[in-house]
């Protein structure tokens, strides 16, 4: 072959890669606005069934806090406090995730209705932008449904980041949430969440108090960022959690010493709210499970089971002495979610860990058809301080779907408690031998 030959034969096959190239890209851009288009289609289809279908909760007497001279929202009561933890609602608001965005949207607004919480804490991944589940990287679209679905019920409500909120990949980090979703008061005038001080690591550090009619500060909550990922994870696949830094327990310290001296130097209860667990709640279990599922000195069972496969708790292996400072500082009951399957209440040293209850349909594979799992924790706050808590399974008569057809019933009997219906989960479970729990209850 001449070299005129070999020329134009190179030629024609770089035009070939060019032009395949070309045709790919062409494809990809296609493919991707198409997508775009089908997800504003389903986010907008979602927003109508929140405008369109969701009525405002009926109070009789509902609590309006006020922002106060140190710049947080304070509610003024002398009767209990109810309080409604939700975890892991998980929204992706894609084409690939919308029929169970609907479930879950239906569920958080069926037991909000019923319930009727002074407050609504959520402890983490609102949002649910993990592509090959949802269909869409836009996490904006799963957190403002979300904000539309409490604006209409009408509820006051505050919310801390999960690590799937703001995935490296999504397309708009905490700070951007922040301030086109969450702090939007103008749009969503119900939220109470706030981003916090600029020098303190994470956004969403702040904290809600309850006074009563003489302004003694009765309950502070804590509302405190637990990050994402940590150590080079940045993509969360090697499960490598971050934990609440050491900066944060010092900003949580010092507003501790300031609502002392808000309160005539008495220090006021708390109770803390974030996603991730702390590591002492795998401490707490090891030795609760090291006694054979039995009270010890230091751990004592309130309710509830460690049910993620292999006994799993997705904490940090980071310690900056949180819980430790809890401890110090009066906060008594501290509430999380992040494991789907994990209801355990233990109470260590004097503090009370607890998971939530979490909404889940669509992260772990098979979730939607299970429900003993799923559902919310009801806490109530004394006028003296003091607070109970206990867990409510979304599958009860009180919580009435707006669509029924959406509301999942299971083939049994959801009034039964979690020990007896745990083998219920067609995935593995820890089970720590649910009848060692039965006997405790």
């Amino acid at each position: 072959m001449s070299t005129k030959e070999k020329a134009k034969k190179g030629k024609k096959v770089r035009r070939f890669f060019r032009n395949f190239f070309l045709c790919l890209l062409c494809l990809i851009v296609v493919v991707a606005a198409a997508t775009a288009v089908v997800n504003t289609v389903v986010n907008k289809s979602e927003k109508n069934f929140v405008s369109d279908s969701v009525k405002p909760v009926e109070y009789t007497e509902q609590l309006v806090p006020e922002l106060d001279e140190d710049g947080y929202y304070t509610f003024t009561t002398d009767r209990d406090f109810k309080v409604l933890q939700l975890t892991d609602v998980h929204i992706g608001s894609g084409y690939m995730s919308s029929k169970k965005d609907m479930m879950a949207l239906n569920a958080v607004a069926a037991m909000v209705t019923a319930e009727k919480p002074d407050l609504v804490v959520v402890t983490g991944d609102i949002a649910y932008p993990v592509p090959f589940q949802s269909g869409t990287l836009n996490n904006k679209f799963g957190a403002g449904v979300f904000a539309d679905l409490m604006e209409k019920l009408g509820v006051y409500w505050c919310a801390v980041y999960g690590n799937h909120d703001t995935e490296a990949y999504s397309y708009f980090n905490r700070k951007k949430i922040s301030e086109k979703v969450y702090e939007n008061r103008e749009k969503y005038p119900h939220s109470l969440f706030q981003s916090g001080p600029e020098d303190v690591d994470g956004y969403g550090n702040y904290v809600i108090k309850v006074k009563n009619s003489i302004g003694q500060i009765t309950q502070a909550l804590f509302l405190i960022d637990s990050h994402s990922y940590t150590d080079g994870d940045y993509f969360g696949i090697q499960w490598k959690y971050d934990a609440i830094h050491e900066n944060q327990v010092k900003w949580y310290e010092g507003v501790v010493a300031s609502l002392t001296e808000e309160n005539a130097g008495i220090e006021p209860k708390s109770l803390a709210f974030f996603h991730i667990a702390p590591n002492d709640m795998s401490t707490a279990f090891k030795e609760y499970k090291a006694a054979g599922y039995k009270d010890t000195e230091n751990v004592k069972h309130k309710y509830g089971v460690i049910a993620e496969s292999n006994d799993v708790i997705c904490t940090s292996q980071h310690n900056f002495g949180l819980v430790d400072s809890f401890r110090q500082h009066g906060t008594k009951g501290v509430f999380f979610g992040h494991d789907h399957l994990n209801n355990i209440s233990l109470d260590y040293k004097g503090v009370l860990l607890t998971y939530g209850y979490s909404i889940d349909y669509l992260a772990y594979p098979g979730i939607y058809k299970y429900g003993v799992q799923r559902g919310c924790t009801v806490i109530t706050v004394k006028p003296d301080g003091s607070f109970d808590n206990r867990l409510e399974n979304y599958y009860q008569d009180k919580y009435q779907s707006i669509n029924a057809k959406e509301h999942v019933i299971l083939d049994h009997d959801m009034k039964d408690d979690y020990a007896s219906a745990g083998s219920l989960f067609s995935f593995q479970t820890a089970n720590q031998d649910t009848d060692k729990n039965k006997d405790k209850e």
